[in-house]
C-alpha cells in the first residue's frame, strides 16, 4: 500500500509539474513576445531578489516540516497540528518582515544592487506576496509528509491559472506605457496567485484536520518541536540564505560584465535574458519527474532512517541513482541532438538553439544534484550541501568577473558548466560515503550513455537524409519518440533495465 502511495504521489506530483512547465513555456513565450528580450532580462534581475527574499520567507521550514510529520505524526491529528502551527508562527513572521525589507528598500535596491530605477514598482507590488509563500510552504510541507500531494499539486495549478489570467488581464494596458509598468504587471500577478494558492492550502487544511481529529486527536504531542524545527531548518535556511545571495551577486553580475564585453547594457540584459529567461527554461523543462521524485523521497528516506530501516535507504538510494542517470541521460541527448529546432521551433531563434546546444551535455549533473540533495537532506546531511553551495557560489562569482567581460555569454557559459559539474560530484560523493554505496559506472553511466549516442545519431542521419524538408516542430514530433524508443530498446538489450525497473514503470 505504501509503495502504491508514492507512485500514486509521483504520478501526481509529476502530471503537475509538467503541466505547470508545458503552460510555463508558453506563458514565457507570450511574456517574451510582449515584453522582448531587454524586458525578460529586467524581469530576472527583479526575479533574483525574489528569489533571494523568498529564500528568508520560507526559512527551510518546508522540509523541516515535512521531516517531523513524517517522523513523528505520519497520521496528522493533534501532534502534526502541533508541529504546523509552530512552523506557520516562524514562517509567517520570517515573511513578514522580508515582505517589509523589500518594501521600504525598493529604491536603493533598484539604484544600487539592480542599477535600473525601472524596477521600483514591480519590487514594491511583489513585497505582500511574501508572507504568502511563508504561510504555503510550512502547508505544502505538511501535505508532502502526509503523503497527500493532490492538495499541494491543485493549489499550485490554481495558483498559475491566477497568475495567467491577471497578466492576459493587465498586460496588454500596462505594456505599451514601458517596461518598468509590464514588469510591475507581472508581479502583481505573481502576488495574487501567491495569495489565492495559500488561501486554497489553508482551505485544504482544515478539511484535512477535520477527517483526521476522530482518529488522531489522542496522540501526544512530540515535545521539543520549535527546537526541532529550528535544528533542520537553521541549516538548510543558512545554506539558501548564502547561496540565493551569492547568486543574486551573480545575477546582478552578469548584466554588467556582458555589458563590458558588448560595450551597450541593453544588449547585455538582452542576451542574459535570453539564457536564463528563455533557455534554461527549456532545459529544465523536463526534469519534472525527477523533481516530484526528490520531492517525495525526503518523508521516505527521513522516515526510514530515523527507524534505522537500513536496508530501505540503501534500496531507495540505489534505485534513484539508477533512474536518476538513465533519465537525464536520454534528455541530455534528445537536448544535444534537436537543440536547434527546440530554438527554432519555441522562440524563432537560432541563438538560443545555440544556448541549449552548449549546455545540453551537463543535463545529467544538473537532474543528479536535484535529486541527491532531496535523499542528503532526508539524510539530515544538510550542512554538507550547504558547504558545497558556498564553494560553488564564490568559484562561480571569482570566475564570472575574470571571464564574462573577456568572453561574454561564451564565458558565462563556461562557468555554468564547471559550476554544475562540481557541486553535483561533490554532493553525490557525499551520499556515497554516508550510505555506503557505489556507483554502477557501467550500467547506470557508460552503457546508456553509449545507447543514447547510437539512438542520437540514427536520428539525426534520418533527420538529414530522409526528412530534413520537415518543420521544425514536426521534426521534433517524429524524432523525439523515434530516438526516445531506439534508446530504451537498446537499455533493455545491454541489461541496463530490469524486468522490476519496467513493472514499477508500468505501475507508475
Amino acid at each position: 500500500m505504501k509503495k502504491h502511495t508514492f507512485l500514486k504521489n509521483a504520478f501526481i506530483l509529476t502530471a503537475t509539474s509538467l503541466l505547470l512547465r508545458t503552460v510555463g513555456m508558453f506563458f514565457r513565450v507570450y511574456m517574451s513576445g510582449k515584453i522582448g528580450a531587454e524586458g525578460m532580462g529586467l524581469y530576472q534581475l527583479i526575479f533574483s531578489i525574489y528569489v533571494l527574499a523568498s529564500t528568508f520567507a520560507t526559512s527551510g521550514i518546508s522540509t523541516a516540516v515535512t521531516r517531523l510529520v513524517a517522523e513523528e505524526a505520519p497520521e496528522g491529528g493533534r501532534p502534526a497540528s502541533r508541529i504546523l502551527r509552530r512552523s506557520l508562527t516562524l514562517s509567517a513572521t520570517a515573511g513578514l518582515l522580508s515582505g517589509l525589507a523589500v518594501f521600504f528598500a525598493a529604491e536603493p535596491i533598484s539604484l544600487y544592487w539592480l542599477k535600473d530605477i525601472r524596477a521600483v514598482p514591480a519590487l514594491k507590488i511583489l513585497s505582500p506576496s511574501l508572507l504568502f509563500m511563508g504561510v504555503s510552504a510550512c502547508l505544502r510541507g505538511y501535505f508532502i509528509a502526509r503523503r497527500k500531494v493532490s492538495s499541494s499539486s491543485n493549489a499550485q495549478l490554481f495558483e498559475q491559472a491566477v497568475r495567467m489570467a491577471v497578466v492576459f488581464f493587465l498586460i496588454d494596458y500596462f505594456a505599451p506605457k514601458g517596461i518598468s509598468y509590464a514588469c510591475a504587471a507581472v508581479l502583481l500577478a505573481d502576488t495574487i496567485a501567491e495569495g489565492a494558492s495559500c488561501l486554497y492550502l489553508g482551505l485544504s487544511y482544515r478539511r484535512d484536520q477535520k477527517r483526521t481529529r476522530t482518529t488522531s486527536g489522542l496522540s501526544s504531542p512530540p515535545r521539543g518541536v520549535v527546537r526541532r524545527l529550528l535544528s533542520i531548518a537553521v541549516p538548510i535556511s543558512a545554506g539558501r540564505y548564502l547561496n540565493s545571495i551569492l547568486r543574486t551577486i551573480e545575477n546582478l553580475l552578469v548584466p554588467s560584465c556582458l555589458a563590458k564585453y558588448t560595450s551597450s547594457r541593453e544588449t547585455g540584459l538582452a542576451q542574459f535574458g535570453m539564457l536564463k529567461g528563455m533557455a534554461m527554461p527549456i532545459l529544465f523543462f523536463p526534469s519534472s519527474f525527477l523533481s516530484s521524485f526528490s520531492t517525495l523521497l525526503v518523508p521516505e528516506v527521513s522516515e526510514s532512517a530515523a527507524r534505522h530501516r537500513t536496508d530501505q535507504v540503501e534500496r531507495a538510494v540505489n534505485r534513484s541513482l539508477h533512474l536518476t542517470l538513465i533519465a537525464s541521460i536520454l534528455i541530455s541527448g534528445l537536448f544535444a541532438v534537436y537543440a536547434k529546432p527546440l530554438g527554432l521551433a519555441i522562440y524563432q531563434s537560432e541563438e538560443i538553439g545555440f544556448l541549449i546546444g552548449v549546455l545540453a551535455p551537463v543535463m545529467p549533473f544538473m537532474y543528479l544534484e536535484n535529486v541527491v540533495d532531496g535523499l542528503l537532506r532526508g539524510l539530515d546531511q544538510q550542512v554538507s550541501s550547504l558547504r558545497y553551495s558556498i564553494l560553488d557560489s564564490v568559484l562561480r562569482i571569482a570566475l564570472i568577473v575574470v571571464l564574462v567581460p573577456l568572453q561574454g555569454i561564451q564565458g558565462f557559459l563556461y562557468v555554468m558548466i564547471l559550476s554544475n559539474i562540481l557541486t553535483s560530484l561533490l554532493n553525490l560523493h557525499r551520499l556515497l560515503k554516508v550510505t555506503g554505496l557505489h556507483l554502477q559506472w557501467g550500467k547506470w553511466i557508460f552503457r546508456p550513455a553509449l545507447a543514447m549516442a547510437a539512438s542520437g545519431a540514427s536520428v539525426w542521419f534520418l533527420q538529414q537524409h530522409i526528412w530534413s524538408g520537415l518543420s521544425p516542430l514536426l521534426s521534433l514530433l517524429v524524432g523525439i519518440p523515434l530516438a526516445s524508443l531506439g534508446y530504451g530498446f537498446l537499455l533493455l538489450l545491454m541489461g541496463c533495465v530490469t524486468r522490476e525497473d519496467a513493472r514499477m514503470v508500468r505501475s507508475v
